[in-house]
């Protein structure tokens, strides 16, 4: 009688075990996910041309604090969460800011691809921040904007906890993130894009752009994009023009864009616009570089030898256009 309380006793505890287990699972996959573009793959891709190529790492540095899965928004049944990476040391005033918007063509990606440069940005001074957002398999823009203008709201709502100055905040991306950086960029608080996902009594307005290899405009003459930017935008160039010509910064360039640093790989189709944008701003005296890595494949910034220089241009770049007193 004993042996076989305790067997269903038993058997209760393994099925309740993989009840559990299975609901886990469930959660962690109620969305659809594309997983093909990373570090690694990258790697292997560029490795095929550049066989002294090596892939980027994450750090682990004592000079820095990291804060891993908060969230930052509740959407579509789900949580949105981000990475926080900031120096240890306290400074009167707060650290400038950065929010890190990892690329993978508006489907894949994630934010491990941004978490080394993250971490760099930290011990250099900044308090940079990688948020998920919501791509295109799983929901068509605006989502990812307003998921994006979310986090920067959540990071100056939380300003006091990561000691930052919200005066100061830039926004990088690379590739298609790079996009999507330029337009958190040019669009300011603009209430067609800002969405509603929280933390709405603060701004989401960005004072400086880093724009890694990305297009500005997807109905530029220059623009190849096609079936990836339409998934995106929720239909073909000819079946959603006005979507098309709202998702591209370069339509929204003017005297109150802030300065802005273009890191360019080698490769003209990701440039789509930029030139036509430096015209703007250089036509309005607003401060801007543009940076070209020689012979550098797409996604140079997730590789070495060119993840080094990406990082230095970087905080040259942002140490000139923020006041950072040490």
């Amino acid at each position: 009688m004993k042996k076989n309380v305790l067997y269903r006793f038993h058997k209760e505890i393994i099925i309740t075990t993989i009840l559990l287990l299975s609901i886990c699972s469930a959660r962690a996959q109620q969305y659809p996910r594309d997983t093909s573009y990373s570090i690694h793959s990258a790697y292997l891709k560029i490795k095929k041309n550049y066989p002294e190529v090596t892939p980027i790492t994450p750090q682990k540095l004592t000079t820095i604090k990291e804060k891993r899965d908060e969230v930052y928004a509740h959407v579509g049944g789900r949580d949105l969460t981000l990475d926080v990476f900031y120096p240890k040391k306290k400074r009167k005033g707060g650290y400038p800011g950065v929010i890190l918007v990892f690329g993978g063509g508006w489907s894949s990606g994630s934010k491990a691809n941004q978490v080394p440069m993250a971490q760099k940005l930290a011990d250099a001074g900044y308090v940079a921040v990688v948020p998920e957002y919501r791509l295109s398999p799983e929901i068509a823009y605006p989502a990812a904007v307003h998921d994006l203008k979310a986090a920067i709201r959540y990071m100056r709502a939380h300003a006091d906890k990561y000691n930052l100055d919200t005066t100061q905040i830039a926004s990088l991306g690379c590739s298609a993130g790079a996009q999507l950086a330029t337009l958190l960029g040019v669009t300011g608080d603009l209430p067609k894009l800002e969405g509603d996902e929280g933390n709405n009594d603060h701004s989401s307005d960005i004072q400086a752009i880093v724009n890694i290899d990305g297009i500005v405009s997807f109905i530029h003459p220059e623009s190849e994009e096609g079936t990836y930017a339409a998934r995106f935008l929720g239909g073909t160039r000819k079946e959603a023009p006005e979507i098309w010509k709202e998702a591209s910064p370069l339509e929204y360039v003017g005297p109150s864009t802030p300065p802005t640093l273009f890191i360019n790989s080698s490769q003209p189709r990701f440039h789509a616009g930029r030139d036509d944008m430096i015209k703007i701003l250089n036509d309005n005296n607003i401060f801007n570089q543009t940076l070209t890595l020689n012979d550098a494949p797409h996604s140079f910034w997730l590789v070495n030898p060119w993840f080094e220089p990406t990082f230095k241009y970087t905080v040259e770049f942002l140490n000139s256009v923020f006041t950072k007193a040490f």
